[in-house]
This record gives structure tokens, sequence and C-alpha cells, in this order.
């Protein structure tokens, strides 16, 4: 039997036989050093991220509230409603004890508003992607990009184990390329509809044409088109006429016009089937609360009984693409209700919406990674809600950007 020193482990640094390291003594290596360090060289690039709580006392020009629904009391008595009879949360996953008949109700309403044949609603449009993607991918299938993709699709494709190929934004031709020339048996495109900074629109038709030729599924984010796009807020596939395709796949948010919580996907009982069964992200993820479904239907309940609201906010859009252009200062033509207003760079950017501010208008400040070097920007975000007043703070902001930046594009 071997002896032991009482107090001492075997093999242990101070025990009998088993001298210290040389290093025993030196201060351990700090582990937040290089947090720190690289949050030095992001404030330095002008790059730091803050959080600030909204306050009521700025016109929101930066939220993605694009029918102004967000205070409706119609939302907040469905929530209302929705909690009283079936809590605050939904208690588990939606194949436990997490669906509710407010969930399926929730997705048969969704794809009925937009012309799907069925639908699955997730915790959040996040996720909803990643569920879509990673569940319609996998070794034999080619992914094709768009190089401007949401972040949630940029990080569904690192999760598919599938090859992806990333194309130029908005390339038919270079999508047209990677399907010809892919060895997979299977692929999909996947595209956001209307991007999320840019403010443009995908060349769906033409997708969708490209995706029939060769046997593949398109995959479409709606997430800043539902609510603003088509006739009565329907989305850009509806308004492409491809609403009913078996081969298209929707997926949303019900964060941003439906002014509630979670995501769906959209698309045929295949598709719902596969998703159920596989994504991870639907599967092992706690169901959407009851409030937030019920604040969604109340949501869908204004936008059939009010379908003008998707106009009012395209033509707010347009009104800010008017000012911005009027200061001298680059933008774009808006397909929804995102403005960008391309200032250049981080330092650029961050004076512009502190100049927003001085004039009572908030907005939002994209930098890298968000947008490519040299195209920092403001996105303004339109709201059928804005009013005149608003409209007029908001030019004198944007003149005084023009000023104060350099960036008008009169000098």
């Amino acid at each position: 039997m071997t002896e032991r020193t009482e107090g001492t482990r075997p093999n242990s640094p101070g025990s009998a036989g088993d001298p210290l390291p040389p290093d025993a003594g030196a201060a351990a290596p700090d582990p937040l050093a290089r947090l720190r360090d690289a949050a030095a060289r992001r404030h330095a690039a002008g790059l730091r991220r803050t959080l600030r709580p909204r306050t009521r006392d700025l016109i929101d020009l930066a939220s993605n509230d694009y029918l102004g629904l967000s205070g409706d009391p119609r939302l907040a008595a469905g929530a209302a409603a929705a909690a009283r009879a079936f809590g605050t949360c939904s208690t588990g996953s939606r194949l436990v004890t997490g669906t509710t008949e407010l969930h399926t109700e929730l997705d048969r309403r969704l794809a009925a508003f937009t012309g799907a044949a069925a639908g699955l609603v997730f915790s959040s449009g996040f996720l909803a992607n990643l569920g879509a993607v990673t569940a319609l991918s996998g070794p034999d299938v080619l992914v094709v990009s768009d190089q401007t993709n949401h972040a949630s699709i940029v990080d569904a494709c690192r999760l598919s184990r599938s090859r992806v190929a990333i194309v130029p934004h908005r390339d038919t031709a270079a999508v047209a390329e990677a399907l010809a020339e892919r060895d997979e048996d299977h692929a999909i495109v996947v595209t956001d509809a209307v991007f999320s900074v840019d403010g443009d629109i995908a060349p769906l038709a033409e997708l969708h044409a490209l995706v029939q030729s060769h046997g593949a599924l398109l995959v479409i984010d709606e997430a800043h088109a539902l609510g603003v796009v088509g006739t009565g807020g329907r989305g850009a596939a509806h308004a492409a006429g491809l609403a009913g395709e078996p081969d298209v796949v929707r997926t949303l948010t019900l964060s941003k016009s439906l002014a509630s919580q979670g995501g769906a996907v959209l698309g045929a009982p295949e598709v719902i089937d596969a998703l159920v069964d596989t994504a991870r992200s639907f599967i092992f993820d706690t169901g959407l609360n009851p409030p937030a479904v019920g604040a969604a239907l109340a949501a869908l309940d204004v936008l059939e009984s009010d379908p003008g609201l998707p106009a009012r906010a395209r033509a707010v859009a347009a009104r800010m693409t008017a000012l911005a252009a009027g200061s001298g200062l680059e933008t774009a033509e808006p397909a929804a209700a995102v403005v960008p207003v391309y200032l250049g760079e981080p330092h650029a950017a961050l004076r512009g919406a502190e100049i927003c501010a001085d004039h009572g208008v908030r907005v939002g400040c994209f930098r890298p990674p968000s947008v490519p070097k040299g195209r920092a920007c403001l996105r303004l975000t339109a709201r059928a809600t804005v009013n005149e007043s608003d409209l007029t703070n908001l030019g004198s902001a944007l003149a005084e950007i023009a000023r104060a930046t350099g960036r008008s594009l009169h000098a």
C-alpha cells in the first residue's frame, strides 16, 4: 500500500517529491485583457455599441414598428386576453406543452393571410431562419445565399452542413451559375425579400424561375416586407405571384409590422412537416409566449380591417427619401419602409445620429460589420403614423448632417 502524508494529494503541487512548477509564483494571465483590448480598438474605430433605453421624447424613425401598432390598445387587449386564458409563458417546447389553440390559430392565420399552404410559429424570426435553412439543407444540398442577407441567414448557412455559395447582391446570373455547376443532388436559394439596411427588394420572380429550372427550393425572408409590401401588406412573394408555389418557402417575423414577438415559416405541408420533425430551433426551444401570440393575432385583425396601412408606411418612406436626396445625401429608392442614408465612415454615421437626436429624432446607425467598410449609414424606418411635423424635424436634421459631415452630393 502506498503511504500518503496527511493533508496532501498524490502528485499535487507542494507534496513531497513534486516540486512547484517554475512559474508557480507568477501572476496568472488576465483572461479579460483581450476583451478590453478589442473594445478599445472598436472604440477608436467608432464601432462600439451602446444599449440605450427607448424614450418617448424622440421621434421614432429607428424602430421596425412600420404600421405604428406597438402602442395600439387592440394589440394590448389581445395580449392581455391571451395571458388571462393561457398564462404568461407557453411552459415548454411546442412539441410538449408549448402549443395552445392560439398557436395553431396563428399558424393557420399567417398562412391564410399570405396565401401559403401551411405555417409554423417559432419564438423569434432569427430562429425561424435557422430552422428553415438547417432543416432543408445538408451535405447533399447546395445553399446559394445573397451576400447581404440578414445575419440570421448567415448563421443558418454556417450551421447547415451544406456547401454554401455566397453570390453578389441581387445577381441572378451568379445564382444561375452556382445552380448549374453544382455537384450536389439538391439546392436551395435563400434571400431577404427586402434587404434590412439598403431597403431594396430581391428579384423574386427571376430567382423563382431559376429554382424551377434547376429543381431547387427558394427560401425568402419576408421580415421587412410583411405588412408593408404587396396588396394589404401580404408580402413580397405574394406581390410577385409566388404565394402558392410549392417550391417557395417564406420566413417572417412578428416583431416588425405586427408589433409583437416571434417568427414563422410558411410553405408546403411537406416543408412544415420536415420542420416539426427536424428543425432544432423549433424542437428544442420553448414555444412563443401566449401574450405575444394574442398580440400578433390582433395585429392581423387590424391589418385586414385597414388594408391602407401599408401604403401609408410606403408613402412616408418615399417622403423621407426625398428629404435626404434634397439635402444632397446619398440614399436609395425604398421598396418598403427602410431608407438608408449613406455617410461612409463610422464616425460620420455616429455624428449624423447625434445630430438627429439634437433635432428630436432617433434613427438607426449602421456600421461595420453590419454593413461593408465605407458604407456606414443612418437607417431611417418609416411608420404609417409619422406626421408632417415629424418629417419637418427630420428634414432639418438631414440638412445639418449634409453640412456637418461634408457628405452632400450638391457640393
